[in-house]
């Protein structure tokens, strides 16, 4: 089981993974079980522009906006807490620059995980024998951007990965790289991982723009038994079944 950042290493790692976490807490994979909760089928989608809605209108789904251009017409959008809100769907296209663009590009098994399905995921990979030598799994954090587009690193995304690693192996899946280890380390080091993911830069960029429901969802640790797996054959995410193949 290996851990790394952003879309580069995403493309990189899916060549030799038998599956892929993406990790993308605030907010596309939160947003992802939220929906998938709901009965939602979520295609992801690069990036949000006019090519997003012909998708959308390709695939006879509806199309999540950005965050502040929600209206009563259009209610869908990454924040959890309008998904929440929002009349069910049964097929949403949910573009982000981050964790969707990752999920929609990379060509292999990809599993949405974030804190809420955190201990469902790392059981789900071990169910299915994945993590071990045979069947390695690549958990890739998607990150922030800066200004200029290069990645940034977040606190969210490497607590909620080592979380996933750490319950991955406690059920059994194999030994994990160095930085895989350090990733759980990681989360296992913090105490209390509402507070640190409210207080991070993320977490009060989003709090700062009135999203502050949003962070809460994102930090429900394991309220979420969901796990949404996107295969290589489809181009959307549902829910896993929960059985050993």
């Amino acid at each position: 089981m290996r851990f790394d950042w952003g879309p580069v290493a995403a493309q990189h790692l899916a060549e030799d993974c038998a599956c892929m976490v993406v990790v993308d807490v605030l907010s596309f994979t939160t947003a992802v079980t939220v929906a998938v909760e709901a009965g939602t089928r979520v295609f992801p989608y690069p990036r949000q522009d006019e090519t997003a809605a012909a998708f959308a209108e390709q695939v006879e789904a509806a199309l999540a906006v950005g965050r502040k251009a929600a209206t009563p017409t259009a209610p869908w959008s990454l924040s959890a807490a309008a998904l929440r809100r929002a009349p069910a769907t049964p097929r949403l296209v949910l573009p982000s620059p981050n964790g969707s663009a990752i999920s929609a590009t990379v060509q292999t098994r990809v599993v949405a995980g974030c804190l809420r399905n955190a201990a469902a995921t790392g059981r789900w990979l071990a169910e299915q024998g994945l993590g071990t030598r045979e069947r390695p799994v690549a958990v890739v954090a998607a990150g922030e951007r800066w200004p200029d587009e290069s990645l940034r690193p977040t606190l969210e995304d490497l607590l909620a990965a080592g979380a996933i690693i750490a319950e991955a192996r406690m059920y059994g899946s194999g030994p994990p790289s160095p930085e895989a280890e350090a990733a759980a380390a990681c989360f296992a080091a913090v105490p209390d991982v509402t507070s640190a993911v409210a207080a991070c830069a993320s977490g009060v960029e989003l709090r700062q723009m009135g999203f502050a429901e949003d962070v809460a969802i994102a930090t429900e640790l394991d309220a979420c038994d969901v796990v949404p797996v996107k295969a290589p054959n489809r181009p959307y995410f549902t829910a896993a079944d929960h059985h050993r193949p």
